[in-house]
């Protein structure tokens, strides 16, 4: 059965094409869709469509259906399309009646994008908690490695001093905005949609839209039922937007590790437990953990570009080219949680080699404190600076 059924013949090929990957996608969608029926049960219940003894029998099968799902044993088939069908399908074979007047008041349009948003704020919560891991792993370090001098570097050259301390610390600073990233887009995504159908309300029924909202957990409602569709895929785009932030700290952390790690550098070392090897030569240690993850920035990027070219130049209300953001959004989370999880456990397994580090504190590195001194003593900046300059340029001639 198919929610829009009407009894016409479409030919195969076309329901093949238009249902793509969705039936395998959706399998992660079951769960909140379950819980968004569960509030529209109850609220139908309210306004006197349901019985007190549907209304139960509709959520105690809903719990069954997020209980199997959860357990990977709630298939949704080709021919169902999606996981709104599937769990409709197990309603009216389980349930009869009640389980066909649970659509009352509802599209796929905005079921798919409750049941979304649902899943974004879970996800959204299970990234602020990675955050935290990270900040805690970067704060370990901090704490035993951070008085270590380090040289900075410019242009791929030694600038300033630094410090294993300042170095790190500036990953926990850009950690810090990606929360304040975070907390903005969680409240974007934190607005329920239930109740606007196909994006232009729903007619005779007076629907709480509040009432399931406050049972989903969502702080408000959307508003305007038009731009429930029209913020399909804007609000995606921000959340990949955060995802691809949080990847490019990462990938910059990582494309230091490596760095550092090199024997040539030597200021870090990588635990052989976090090292893979090669085939051939036998003593090689390879960082092949911190080149993945700095790969896949790009690959977030991609996901992000994908959503943004789907979704423009489309008209307002619904368009079937949304259904292909499922893919990128889903493997962008995945993504960017997988390297927060590697790269809190990296992190927390690096060791610094202070005699490196310091042995690479070399003099070049205080040329813009001698020139601030002799600045101190009266001299004008300018002239300083090209002293210490011609000092320099007559060291490195000998």
């Amino acid at each position: 059965m198919r929610l829009w059924d009407k009894g016409t013949e479409v030919d195969d090929l076309i329901l093949d094409f238009t249902v793509g990957d969705d039936h395998i996608l959706d399998l992660r969608l079951v769960k909140y869709d379950c819980l968004a029926s569960m509030a529209h049960a109850r609220m139908l219940h309210k306004i006197k469509v349901l019985t007190q003894e549907e209304t139960e029998q509709l959520v105690e099968s809903l719990t069954i259906i997020k209980e199997l799902a959860e357990k990977g044993e709630f298939p949704i088939t080709k021919e169902q399309e999606d996981c709104h069908t599937a769990i409709e399908a197990f309603l009216t074979d389980k349930l009869g009646e009640a389980g066909k007047k649970i659509h009352l008041g509802r599209s796929r349009n905005d079921q798919v994008l409750t049941a979304l948003r649902l899943y974004e704020k879970e996800q959204l919560d299970n990234l602020r908690a990675s955050f935290g891991e990270l900040r805690q792993a970067l704060a370990g370090r901090i704490d035993r490695y951070g008085h270590i001098p380090i040289p900075g570097y410019t242009h791929m050259r030694k600038a300033m001093p630094s410090s294993i301390g300042m170095w790190l610390g500036s990953f926990t600073a850009a950690l810090n905005d990606d929360s304040t990233l975070l907390k903005a887009v969680f409240k974007l995504v934190d607005r329920s949609p239930l109740g606007t159908a196909a994006g232009f309300g729903v007619p005779v029924f007076e629907l709480d839209r509040e009432m399931t909202a406050e049972l989903m957990g969502f702080a408000s409602v959307l508003a305007n039922p038009h731009y429930a569709q029209l913020s399909r895929g804007k609000i995606e785009m921000t959340i990949l937007s955060l995802l691809s932030a949080v990847m490019f700290d990462l990938n910059r952390l990582a494309s230091d590790l490596l760095l550092f790690s090199m024997d040539e550098f030597g200021y870090i070392d990588l635990p052989e437990r976090l090292c893979t090897g090669s085939s051939i030569m036998p003593q090689k240690k390879n960082p092949d953990v911190l080149e993945l993850v700095r790969g896949k920035y790009h690959i977030v990027c991609g996901e992000e570009s994908k959503v943004r070219s789907l979704v423009s130049n489309l008209t307002s209300g619904y368009q079937r080219d949304l259904q292909l953001m499922k893919g990128p959004l889903f493997r962008a989370f995945d993504t960017t949680a997988g390297c927060l999880e590697i790269m809190t456990l990296v992190l927390s397994g690096i060791e610094v080699d202070e005699d490196r580090c310091r042995s690479a504190m070399t003099d070049e590195l205080f040329a813009t404190e001698k020139v601030y001194q002799l600045v101190k003593e009266g001299m004008p900046f300018r002239d300083a600076y090209r002293q210490v300059a011609k000092m320099a340029k007559m060291r490195s001639d000998r």
